[in-house]
């Protein structure tokens, strides 16, 4: 599994890290994953899985029913 910094996420998808953290807020990214108080990573698969649904047109409701997958699986494997 590769992860990436949040704030070096946010840059490579071209997006403030405070648009990213809306984003997430409204279930439309997957959240990060604390790995201590200072820092926050995401799972580069998952983001990309949200970017290929956003690339073929997925509406939101369609995102939110991904990350909210996403989010399961990553639970279920833990």
């Amino acid at each position: 599994m590769k992860v990436t910094r949040i704030l070096e996420q946010s840059k490579s998808m071209g997006l403030p890290i405070s648009t990213c953290y809306h984003l997430i807020s409204k279930g439309l990214l997957p959240p990060p994953i604390k790995l201590g108080s200072r820092c926050s990573v995401m799972i580069d698969s998952e983001i990309e899985a949200v970017l290929r649904a956003r690339s073929t047109g997925a509406t939101d409701d369609d995102i939110k029913l991904l990350v909210e997958s996403l989010v399961a699986d990553r639970r279920n494997a833990a």
